[in-house]
């Protein structure tokens, strides 16, 4: 037993059996991310999620990286109506010609902070936490907020420097996806393993 009393196998109850979820429960979800570039892809990646299911964005994840060139926003700020058009006609990712330029968007905001923060794109973001996980007390997902005050904070100022399809919802699920939030249920073996990861 882990020390929150959960069992090896036991997982948040968001999580399923699908098996693609499941490795995402329990390899990724709530891991604390520092990396500026790995921040980026997600945040991108949960504005693209927008209206849908996150497995759809996940069971095309390989595509969208292939698509947007691994994500790196030096290569995607320069990114113009050739490269829109190429994007807009790729089964493979989500073919929403408002997420393809905000992305575009979002790169240019992403290389503003990286130059003016000094502690990048990561320390921007963990600030608004002061720098370590909201640890959840929670036993059960479906008491999860959809919201709140942080990620209402962090939506406003993403938006303020430029970003979109980042709202106050979208940011949450990212911030719990990053490990800013350890929203694992305390019955979940997850919730100590990723606590114990924080910085």
């Amino acid at each position: 037993m882990s020390p929150t009393g959960a069992t090896k196998h036991e997982r948040c109850g968001w999580c399923g059996d699908d098996p693609l979820y499941v490795a995402y429960h329990d390899d990724e979800w709530g891991v604390p991310e520092y990396d500026d570039g790995a921040l980026f892809e997600k945040l991108v990646l949960d504005g693209f999620q927008a209206g849908l299911a996150w497995i759809t964005i996940l069971k095309k994840r390989d595509s969208f990286r292939a698509a947007f060139d691994g994500f790196k926003p030096e290569t995607i700020v320069r990114y113009g109506d050739k490269d829109i058009a190429r994007l807009l006609g790729d089964a493979g990712i989500v073919r929403h010609r408002g997420k393809i330029e905000a992305t575009i968007g979002n790169a240019r905001a992403y290389l503003d902070i990286m130059d003016k923060e000094p502690n990048g794109f990561s320390g921007y973001l963990w600030s608004f936490v002061d720098g370590k996980p909201v640890v959840s007390t929670s036993r059960n997902w479906k008491d999860m907020p959809a919201a709140t005050p942080m990620s209402m904070a962090l939506s406003k100022d993403l938006k303020k420097r430029g970003f979109k399809f980042c709202g106050p919802t979208i940011v949450y699920a990212f911030a719990q996806a990053v490990g800013m939030f350890n929203d694992h249920q305390t019955t979940c073996v997850r919730h100590a393993e990723c606590a114990a990861l924080a910085r």
